[in-house]
């Protein structure tokens, strides 16, 4: 069992808040366009969580375009002097994602439904379609002492069968809210993602979210939809971390979560 969080355990942040996970697959992207090994993805881990991240994302692609397999395990002896923090792996457990699990053991997995080469996640799992798939590699890593987040989209239905086959939390895929943002359309995504969140906490599940969340979108997401433990947050971010530094950036950041009600 993994000693610092348990599969079942709540955020990883204070308690009561939403935790910042950061996702660093853009600082690796940029990076490998050249071969002199910057900007370092072990070094913005460690400038993003002295500013206050409380967590690091990556989603290790099986064809490498931004985290590489070294990313991975760089990352994981990094976070050995940091043990407050959160180590989160992304991807689809029928590709690469296992090999990861399996050599690190982070805090959680979470499972995306992605194709080869796919450009970006762009939907969550179909349940119950998917549950006898996932079942033996969530038990799998249980086992290991890992917990399981699904990728899911917005829909209150599926929450139940996402603890039927063993999950430990969701990840509510928030683009369509984030698409949203602005527009008339807002208010009626805001409410379709706190009724699955709702539906998600009834069932016994964490709730993370989860995919184009930024500065401006995040305090609203935050105050409408319930119980969200963690946001992975990660092009938006390292766009702002250009412009910002990672410092202010993070500060920004968790500025946005203490605005909506959730006290750092």
């Amino acid at each position: 069992m993994n000693p610092l969080v348990a599969p079942e355990s709540g955020q990883h942040g204070s308690a009561g808040r939403t935790a910042l996970s950061v996702n660093l697959n853009k600082v690796a992207l940029l990076r490998n366009t050249r071969h002199l090994g910057i900007p370092s993805v072990t070094r913005a881990a460690t400038l993003v969580l002295e500013a206050g991240a409380d967590g690091i994302t990556v989603h290790p692609r099986p064809d490498e375009r931004h985290i590489r397999a070294h990313d991975v395990h760089d990352v994981a002896a990094l976070l050995k002097a940091w043990p407050g923090a959160e180590y989160n792996i992304e991807g689809n457990p029928l590709h690469n994602l296992m090999d990861f699990v399996r050599a690190v053991r982070p805090h959680q997995a979470t499972f995306v439904p992605d194709t080869v080469g796919q450009f970006t996640s762009d939907h969550g799992w179909n349940l119950p379609a998917d549950a006898d798939v996932l079942r033996p590699l969530i038990d799998e890593c249980h086992a290991l002492g890992v917990r399981v987040s699904l990728f899911m989209d917005p829909e209150p239905a599926a929450m139940a069968h996402a603890r039927a086959v063993g999950a430990d939390r969701v990840e509510l895929y928030t683009e369509s809210y984030a698409s949203a943002f602005g527009t008339p359309q807002e208010a009626e995504l805001r409410a379709r993602f706190a009724a699955a969140a709702r539906a998600a906490l009834a069932a016994g599940l964490g709730v993370n979210a989860g995919h184009d969340l930024n500065r401006d979108n995040l305090p609203s997401f935050l105050r409408e939809v319930p119980g969200i433990s963690e946001v992975s947050i990660g092009h938006a971010l390292i766009a702002d971390a250009l412009e910002m530094g990672y410092t202010e950036t993070i500060r920004a950041y968790q500025k946005a979560i203490r605005s909506a009600g959730h006290p750092a």
